[in-house]
Parts: C-alpha cells; sequence; structure tokens
C-alpha cells in the first residue's frame, strides 16, 4: 500500500512538472505577472526557512534554533565554507541547549 501512495505522488509530480514544460509557450502571461513570480518564489522560500527555524510541532521551538540559524545565516551570507556555516549553526544550538537554553 505505502509503495502504490508512493508511485502515484511520484507520478503526479513528474506530470506536474512535465505540464509546465509542455505548455509553457501556450501559457501568456501579463508582464506584471511574469516580473513577480520569481519574487513569489524567493517570498515563499523565505517562508518555509522562517516557519522551519521558529517552529516544531505548531509551537515556538525556543531560542537555540533561531540563534543557531542566526549563526549560519551570518557566516552564509560572508560567505564562509557551507561546512562551516553547517558546523557553527548546529554547534551554537546545542551549546545553547547544553547551557539550559530552550
Amino acid at each position: 500500500m505505502l509503495i502504490a501512495v508512493i508511485l502515484t505522488l511520484a507520478l503526479g509530480t513528474y506530470v506536474l512538472r512535465l505540464s509546465g514544460v509542455l505548455l509553457r509557450d501556450r501559457l501568456a502571461l501579463l508582464g506584471e505577472v511574469s516580473r513577480l513570480l520569481p519574487m513569489a518564489a524567493a517570498a515563499l522560500l523565505a517562508a518555509l526557512a522562517v516557519t522551519a527555524a521558529l517552529t516544531e510541532a505548531g509551537a515556538f521551538a525556543g531560542f537555540a534554533r533561531p540563534a543557531g540559524v542566526l549563526v549560519g545565516a551570518v557566516l552564509a551570507w560572508r560567505r564562509a565554507p557551507f561546512v562551516a556555516v553547517v558546523v557553527a549553526a548546529a554547534g551554537t544550538a546545542a551549546l545553547l541547549r547544553l547551557l539550559g537554553v530552550p
């Protein structure tokens, strides 16, 4: 049963992505809409990142996780290597939790 659900979702994803490629030339968007689409994608990604950083199981995740994300974001902005960003963010959150910060 689980395999059938996974295959159905995979097929649906494939068909949805394929329809975008096949219908690209047939669909005409207004100039303003096509200009705003990249910003909408960035806003959606930012909203997902903020939600994942601040909540856990529908409630506030505490201060350790957002602090770790903030450290990682600053290091990424300063163009630190990816491994350093991940290790520093995880280390910050772990250290704060070790000190008793929720």
